[in-house]
């Protein structure tokens, strides 16, 4: 008979869900930015190359709902938000930096890794995968020229 385990239909839920907000790429950098000190959106945003004004909203909001950020309304005129780590941004902010240290260290290992997997493949005849194949359910490039 097999070993049955009820809770771990849900407890993979759980850790997926955690997870998919705090490793995001988005998610991750706003962590990292707010790691020094509080920032207003505008300076957040300038901060992080690359980011839209949208993806920068839906990110805090994101942070903020799972209790990793604060945001600070003070009634100037214009208004002023201020958007900080909590104590638990805080806390994730170790970990983050120190899988952010490990992907600078390592990337070029990553590199040399893929170039000498992708030319096994085209030495096998078989098609390299691309770059993005985790997130697109390991779909295959088309042959290099």
């Amino acid at each position: 008979m097999k070993p049955r385990h009820n809770g771990l239909p849900a407890d993979c839920r759980a850790i997926s869900d955690v997870l998919g907000r705090v490793g995001d790429k988005w998610s991750v950098l706003v962590v990292t930015r707010l790691g020094d000190r509080p920032l207003r959106f505008n300076e957040l945003r300038r901060s992080i190359g690359g980011i839209s004004q949208r993806m920068l909203t839906l990110t805090l909001r994101g942070l903020e709902r799972d209790g990793l950020v604060t945001r600070t309304v003070f009634p100037t005129i214009p208004p002023r938000v201020d958007y900080a780590l909590t104590p638990l941004g805080r806390d994730l902010l170790t970990p983050v930096s120190a899988l952010g240290a490990w992907a600078i260290r390592n990337q070029p290992k990553i590199a040399r890794a893929r170039d000498e997997f992708d030319g096994n493949c085209e030495a096998r005849g078989k098609r390299p995968l691309r770059r993005d194949a985790v997130r697109t359910g390991l779909v295959q490039a088309a042959s290099r020229t």
